[in-house]
């Protein structure tokens, strides 16, 4: 029974509009992960969007709770139902139906569908719901309708906002399997477990006062692994279908079947594959902060578990295939994305296997000398040299009972920040804001000027050598950084890279290699190549990439208009870069676009480059120009003022980035790439203006030369011609290995032809087959070397021997390993010098077993 299939089809026949899962990285600030399944229609709820036109939807929402707020990290592996990922799935009323249908819904799905004994079913309602309590007892007997207070049965999004009782259905998994003090409804045992919450939201809660909705609405949510686990009849999850083949492939891969002492450890790998997989697949990757430190911390706390187990390489990546058996189906991104999931995971297991033995040992050093704290230095040493997140130790220490010293890592902690900030050489708001107190303290912050003009007369507030040090002036062929009053460079931002230039008068001349933001203060990267600079002096400050940037800039809002009019208005930019050279651009898109989409997004570009559109910008309050229907970036921070950018009747947009006059002034725009970024993320580079003629140029130069090689002005005829050559080659080259094939070594054993032989040229595959063909009772294995590569391929017709199992005894001789069906297989080695061993090795097999 597909549970998942089962639910959706249920709402979607009760007029509910099936909803896709939304991406593990939510549209709101607030939250690290989407740890729910009503995240993606929280703005409906609040009231800050209106109600679709459908008001009933029904969903199964991926869901991770592993680090921020709701973090489940530290249980999975301890307890029968925590999990890193998860499936939720929901139904959703906005205003519709209320307790009545919910509850309707609920039972009918659990006893009907499910057919879960109603004997083994229990309900729990706010102590202060009546209206609930009378629905239920039309289902289930009143005895088993327990009331609770606002601790377990009252639901709040938040101090204020929407809230209401909940109402939620627990399945009794039977006295004989628990025993312990908290196995009672309401307790912390397993025994009741919690399979469906109903969230009656029908009050409005504003400083402790909750008045009740206009329209009340309907939240809900089962976990599926939960129900899974109880349609199967087993007490843990990890027992179940949606975990037992991971963990059954762990133990293969470990060569040993979990105890009770290990079984942890191959659930919480089963477990955690399962988060990283996902996470890589929608484009979070592993690194050192945000989310992508939560995908290694989590892979890396699977790494220490395959540790304790006996591995020593890489082995996460070779789960994958068994995850994408288990899940592809309902999420295609997995099998999408399933190479580049599996070289993540691999190239990051190789870098944690790398120090993980030395940390161990350190670790299991100093936690002999442990009685109540371990030490905070050893524990920093271990995350700054090997790799190991705080989480992990603190882990193998909960198993010790013990814990860190904590305030002295973070001392340790502390301390290195500082250092690394005192060294920083970046760019942008990456340095703190305390790093430039004393700039903002003394001069503020500077004007920017460079909408207006190129070129500008401005005065030097202050210079900095390369490492941000204040200094009195910079010396002929010195490099730093330097802050004028009013300056015309644009700083790096929202996607537009920044200025570069010249300071140009009589006495000096020096060159602006970059000009970046630092928490307000825009400063311009310089070195001074004639005469020195110094504070107070008034300077000629120039511009000169601008009129190439800002023709990529609007060809970027050009390309976002066209690729809604193409797509669809569920585009939206995911990112962008704009320099003098090209435009890049990513948009939110579920699959690759066609050629004939690319190429229609392009002649609409061109088209509104060729139309003349005049650029103009304004400065409006920001609720105006959402009406006027401006398109905002997501993750851009915008304040009560926004600057539009407008071109004529088809493109308006949130920018503080510079742009042309008139949209001729771009030249010509042409699309050299379209690519995935990640799922759900395509990408598109292009470029414009004097870029685009320089490409332009280089295909015509291209296109001479192939016409010049080729010798042939129809190129398309010419290349035809060639690849019909290189076939015919090809076949040539095939005929001639087979020709040059030298004979064969056979016998008969009994009554059966025995073929074992070194092959040094031909197909060994088809003379395998060519041998099943033309005998009766043939048994044959081939060993072919070239390179440093060996080739074995058996095969077995009407005979005792099994081809997957010759190719397995003779394969290790070689250095490989392979495998294969009874009446064919084959395997690679890597050691050639020992090819005579197997084949003599292989022939005695052959008598041995016939």
């Amino acid at each position: 029974m597909d549970i998942r299939k089962e639910y959706l089809d249920f709402f979607k026949n009760k007029g509910h509009e099936v909803i896709s899962s939304m991406p593990l990285v939510p549209d709101d600030p607030t939250l690290l992960f989407t740890n729910a399944g009503m995240v993606q229609f929280k703005d409906i709820f609040t009231g800050a969007i209106p109600a679709p036109k459908n008001p009933t939807a029904t969903s199964c929402q991926l869901c991770i709770r592993a680090g921020g707020k709701h973090n489940d990290l530290e249980n999975v592996g301890y307890t029968a139902r925590h999990h890193t990922l998860f499936e939720m799935l929901g139904n959703f009323s906005f205003g519709d139906y209320f307790k009545e249908d919910a509850i309707a819904y609920a039972w009918e799905f659990i006893t009907v569908n499910l057919a879960l004994p109603i004997d083994k079913l229990w309900v729990t309602i706010h102590e202060s719901d009546d209206e609930a309590f009378n629905i239920w007892k039309k289902y289930i007997e009143p005895s088993r309708i327990k009331r609770f207070g606002d601790k377990d049965n009252f639901w709040a999004m938040g101090d204020t906002g929407p809230c209401g009782p909940c109402s939620e259905i627990f399945y009794d998994q039977g006295v004989e399997n628990f025993g312990s003090d908290e196995d009672y409804l309401g307790g912390e045992g397993d025994r009741f477990l919690e399979i469906w919450n109903l969230v009656f939201m029908q009050y409005e809660q504003s400083n402790g006062v909750r008045t009740p909705l206009p329209k009340p609405s309907i939240d809900t949510g089962m976990g599926l692994e939960r129900v899974i686990a109880i349609k199967e009849g087993v007490l843990n999850n990890f027992d179940s279908s949606n975990f037992k083949p991971l963990v059954n492939e762990v133990a293969k891969l470990a060569k040993k079947q979990p105890t009770k002492e290990t079984i942890g450890s191959y659930r919480v790998i089963a477990d955690h594959l399962r988060a990283v997989s996902f996470m890589l697949s929608q484009g979070i990757l592993f690194g050192n902060e945000g989310r992508p430190y939560v995908n290694r911390r989590i892979l890396r706390r699977a790494v220490r578990h395959g540790y304790l187990l006996g591995f020593r390489e890489a082995f996460m990546s070779k789960l994958v295939d068994v995850l994408i058996k288990i899940m592809g189906e309902h999420y295609t991104d997995l099998k999408e994305q399933a190479s580049f999931i599996k070289e993540q995971i691999m190239l990051e297991e190789e870098r944690f296997f790398k120090t993980i033995a030395s940390g161990m040992t350190l670790f299991n050093e100093e936690l002999i000398n442990t009685k109540k704290l371990f030490s905070g230095e050893v524990a920093f040493k271990l995350y700054d040299t090997y790799g190991f997140p705080l989480d992990l130790t603190e882990d193998m220490l909960r198993e010790k009972d013990l814990k860190v010293d904590i305030e002295t890592f973070d001392k340790l902690m502390n301390a290195q920040k500082a250092k690394a900030k005192a060294a920083w050489k970046g760019s942008g708001d990456e340095a703190s804001e305390g790093d430039f107190k004393v700039l903002l303290e003394k001069y503020g912050v500077n004007e920017f000027v460079g909408y207006e003009n190129t070129s500008y007369k401005s005065t030097i507030v202050t210079l900095l050598d390369e490492k941000f040090n204040e200094v009195d002036s910079l010396e002929k062929g010195q490099t730093g950084w330097i802050m004028l009053d009013k300056t015309p460079f644009y700083a790096t931002s929202g996607g537009q890279s920044g200025d570069i230039g010249a300071l140009e008068d009589k006495q000096h001349i020096a060159i602006i290699e970059e000009t970046s933001k630092f928490h307000g203060i825009n400063l311009s990267k310089i070195k001074v190549e004639t005469s020195s600079l110094e504070k107070g002096e008034v300077v000629n400050a120039v511009v000169v990439n601008r009129y190439e940037i800002a023709k990529h800039h609007s060809a970027t809002h050009l390309l976002q208009s066209a690729l809604k009019m193409v797509l669809g208005d569920t585009v939206s930019q995911a990112g962008s870069l704009n320099n003098s050279s090209r435009l890049r651009f990513d948009f939110t898109y579920p699959k690759a676009m066609t050629n004939e989409q690319i190429e229609e997004v392009q002649d609409l570009v061109n088209s509104m480059i060729t139309r003349g559109l005049k650029g103009s910008v304004e400065e409006l309050p920001i609720e105006e120009a959402k009406q006027r229907g401006a398109i905002a970036m997501f993750g851009e921070k915008y304040g009560d003022m926004v600057r539009v950018v407008n071109f004529g009747d088809v493109s308006v947009e949130f920018c503080g980035g510079t742009h042309v006059r008139n949209t001729l002034d771009i030249g010509s725009f042409y699309i050299l790439k379209e690519s995935g970024v990640s799922a759900g993320v395509r990408r598109i580079e292009a470029v414009c203006g004097s870029a685009a003629i320089k490409y332009t140029n280089s295909i015509i130069s291209k296109m001479n030369e192939i016409e010049s090689e080729i010798k042939n002005v129809d190129v398309i005829s010419g290349i035809k011609k060639l690849k019909e050559q290189i076939k015919t080659l090809k076949q040539e080259v095939i005929e001639a290995q087979s020709a040059s094939t030298t004979p064969i070594a056979e016998e008969m054993i009994g009554d059966t032809k025995v073929i074992v032989d070194i092959v040094k040229n031909g197909d060994i595959k088809k003379i395998v087959d060519d041998a099943k063909n033309g005998n009766e009772k043939v048994a044959i294995l081939l060993i072919q070397a070239k390179d440093d590569k060996v080739m074995l391929v058996a095969g077995s017709k009407n005979t005792n021997i099994k081809a997957g199992n010759w190719i397995k005894e003779i394969a290790p001789i070689v250095g490989g390993g392979g495998g294969g069906r009874p009446d064919f297989a084959q395997a690679g080695g890597k050691d050639v010098s020992k090819v005579d061993e197997a084949k003599a090795k292989a022939l005695t097999y052959a008598k041995e077993n016939l």
